[in-house]
């Protein structure tokens, strides 16, 4: 089946792949979107431990999702792995060592004789929620602002001994971190607003998780007051990104060869009506999901605007690297800018794994009915003093 199909169209099989799991990290970023409100929402160390149990039976799902969606670039496109990551390492360093702690946290918050005390775990966790989100968000930023690099893959025939027969270098001494202050035609801004973009809704999808899961009146009458806040800020920073990226140059590809477009990604969008749908309707169900917690008093918001999150960000995904655009440009050398076919792996590797991926709708159903059995009940502090495990 899958052998049959032209290169092209695993590429693109497989950038739809990546892009959904990209998506589904965004979403259940919720976690440290709650992490960042412990004490905002919890005034008792109950209530503090009651939250932190809560997002405690889901953080492993987002950790296990952010190595999935790293294995899959790194499997179906390897050249974006090893360009980025291997060049851009000081954001993923901090980014992985940010996730290390909330493992760590989750791990040790309650142990016996925890010499460093529940509040440096929780503290911990701040930093993982805030910093997570913030940097990951600023990365994908730059799949539409580009970064400084450069590509030549006869470097791997070097042996003179004058050059490290590498493929990828990155052409700053800052190696990823330039995203959140690169002043080139503000890109910076652009990388900041999807950063806080991510932040915020992380914190909106955490705060409608809390009031659809916990029971505690406490708790969920300050979560409500608490959206209102978090949710302007998230719109004003997603407008800002979303109105600029309209407007802004792009990275179109003709016949191979990398060029600047104005309003490119403004055009993909016209050009790809089904990917204007997408990104509409994941809009239009976020904010659906707010208004029905903030105004009809609904504790199921979290279920609408799950869905809108993952179809948002899935369609900023398509709008990147589809409608022959380069989904990760080198503003140092426009040539060496990677799209989907000249990143991705040989046709048999795609083909070998797309047949793996056929499992992928049976891995969900099986995560989605244990998370359906988990939170069957909502988490209460009674349930908690009766647990062996807490976190």
């Amino acid at each position: 089946m899958f052998e049959n199909l032209p290169h092209i169209e695993l590429q693109q099989y497989w950038w739809i792949i990546v892009s959904l799991l990209g998506a589904a990290l965004v979403f259940l970023m919720f976690v440290q979107g709650g992490q960042t409100l412990i004490y905002k929402l919890g005034k008792t160390e109950d209530e503090r431990t009651l939250i932190v149990n809560a997002l405690g039976r889901k953080w492993e799902l987002t950790f296990t999702t952010l190595v999935t969606f790293g294995g899959a670039f790194f499997a179906s496109f390897p050249l974006f792995y090893s360009t980025s990551f291997g060049g851009a390492y000081w954001v993923w360093m901090i980014i992985l060592f940010a996730f290390i702690i909330q493992a760590v946290s989750y791990e040790y918050r309650s142990k016996p004789n925890n010499f460093l005390g529940k509040k440096t775990y929780e503290v911990f966790l701040f930093i993982n929620g805030a910093i997570g989100t913030i940097l990951i968000g600023a990365a994908v930023s730059t799949f539409f602002t580009g970064s400084q690099f450069s590509v030549d893959k006869m470097n791997l025939l070097n042996i003179s001994g004058d050059k490290m027969p590498i493929i990828s270098s990155w052409e700053n001494p800052f190696h990823g971190l330039e995203a959140i202050w690169t002043i080139e035609k503000l890109a910076f801004l652009q990388n900041l607003a999807l950063g806080f973009s991510v932040f915020f809704l992380a914190r909106v999808s955490g705060i409608l998780f809390f009031i659809n899961y916990i029971d505690n009146q406490s708790i969920v009458g300050r979560a409500k007051k608490t959206l209102k806040i978090n949710s302007i800020l998230f719109l004003v920073f997603f407008l800002f990104f979303l109105i600029r990226l309209m407007f802004m140059d792009g990275f179109a590809v003709t016949d191979g060869k990398v060029s600047i477009e104005a309003n490119k990604y403004l055009h993909n969008l016209l050009e790809m009506p089904a990917i204007l749908l997408l990104l509409l309707s994941g809009v239009i169900l976020v904010l659906m999901g707010i208004y029905k917690t903030m105004f009809k008093n609904s504790s199921k918001g979290f279920w609408i605007t799950s869905p809108g999150t993952v179809l948002t960000v899935f369609s900023l995904f398509l709008l990147a690297g589809f409608n022959n655009t380069a989904y990760y440009p080198s503003t140092f050398d426009l040539q060496s800018s990677l799209t989907i076919q000249n990143s991705s792996s040989s046709h048999y590797t795609l083909t070998a794994m797309s047949y793996v991926s056929i499992l992928v709708p049976f891995v969900v159903a099986y995560i989605w009915y244990v998370w359906k059995s988990m939170t069957k009940e909502k988490i209460s502090m009674k349930e908690i003093e009766n647990q062996e495990h807490k976190y």
